[in-house]
């Protein structure tokens, strides 16, 4: 089993990238790092760790896409980039998941246009666990999708209610639509149609959700337009950084704080985990036709080792296969005129 991955993206790029890998590999056997970036600097790190390489090899490439950059624009023009040299390698089999901190936009068009969709899948989506109360629950879409028609809604149900069950183990996902109340009639003329649809979808469609249902793990999968999932997220990274902090000030406030502090601070690491998105790590960019993973741009080593184990485990299932088959006959109209 071998795991491609980025080496240049994302804000950490390439140190937290590498040692990253090299954590997960130290940890963990049965499956081989194919790293894709400037080997020299790839090179520099691993001697740095003083690691012995095993399980790891280097694919050169000599071009990096920025966050900055316009993503159809550098997909095209930065054919030697680690991004695209790296969709290329998934797409002629040198690996099963391709693993990238890079430009979420970037990595969109470069999965679609290196690998397509699926047959019968509209829009791919990102869906990122965000940490709740019981379980992580799946948002879908969190940033690709801006403006969705009904049809979108209902395959981003469908989709991450798949992923949930045969990638995360649950057996019967609950899915929520995210709306502005939980009664049947709430939102606009597009957000009832797709509640319609996902109603009649045969997916375990509980209803409309509200967004502090998403934090309560009222549903497993909650369903909702690239704007709205990608204000939630990010609202949710700073609502748990904030806490976090808040914690830390407190606790170590004064003297007593901090002797109390130690009484709790099981419990302290616990709370801190659960709102660390390290903890969480990459998921896949559903509906794309291969297995391409997005972890956050942000990610320190920390964080890749978790995509890393992620990506694993998603190279082990038959995700893509499984989509194919649910979506092969599904009748949404033309296709090419809802994108």
């Amino acid at each position: 089993m071998v795991i491609i991955v980025d080496a240049m993206g994302g804000d950490n790029a390439p140190e937290a990238i590498v040692n990253g890998c090299i954590d997960a590999l130290l940890e963990r056997n049965g499956f081989e790092i194919l790293l894709v970036g400037d080997a020299g600097k790839i090179e520099k790190i691993i001697k740095e760790r003083k690691y012995s390489g095993k399980g790891l090899r280097i694919h050169n490439a000599t071009e990096v896409i920025e966050n900055n950059d316009v993503p159809v624009k550098a997909i095209k023009s930065k054919k030697d980039s680690s991004m695209v040299v790296g969709l290329n390698l998934l797409k002629e089999k040198k690996g099963e998941v391709f693993l990238s901190a890079g430009n979420t936009g970037a990595l969109t068009v470069g999965s679609m246009l290196t690998l397509g969709r699926i047959r019968g899948v509209v829009r791919p989506a990102l869906a990122p666990i965000l940490p709740a109360k019981k379980s992580g629950v799946m948002l879908v879409d969190a940033g690709i999708n801006t403006v969705c028609k009904p049809v979108n809604y209902l395959q981003f149900g469908i989709l991450g209610s798949l992923y949930m069950r045969n990638v995360m183990g649950i057996e019967n996902p609950r899915v929520g639509l995210v709306n502005v109340g939980s009664e049947d009639q709430k939102g606009n003329e597009t957000i009832k149609q797709a509640y319609k649809l996902l109603s009649e979808s045969g997916i375990n469609f509980i209803g409309n959700i509200e967004g502090r249902d998403i934090p309560e793990s009222v549903v497993d999968v909650a369903v909702t337009d690239g704007f709205t999932g990608n204000v939630a997220l990010k609202l949710m990274e700073g609502v748990g950084s904030l806490f976090i902090t808040e914690l830390k000030n407190i606790y170590t406030s004064n003297l007593l704080s901090k002797i109390s502090a130690l009484a709790v601070s099981g419990s302290l690491k616990k709370f801190r985990r659960k709102f660390d998105y390290a903890e969480y790590g990459g998921t896949l960019i559903l509906g794309v036709d291969g297995k391409v993973m997005k972890t956050h741009g942000s990610s320190n080593a920390k964080a890749v080792k978790k995509s890393v184990f992620n990506a694993v485990n998603l190279a082990q299932s038959n995700i893509i296969e499984i989509i194919r088959e649910q979506f092969k006959d599904m009748e949404v109209g033309d296709i090419e005129n809802e994108i």
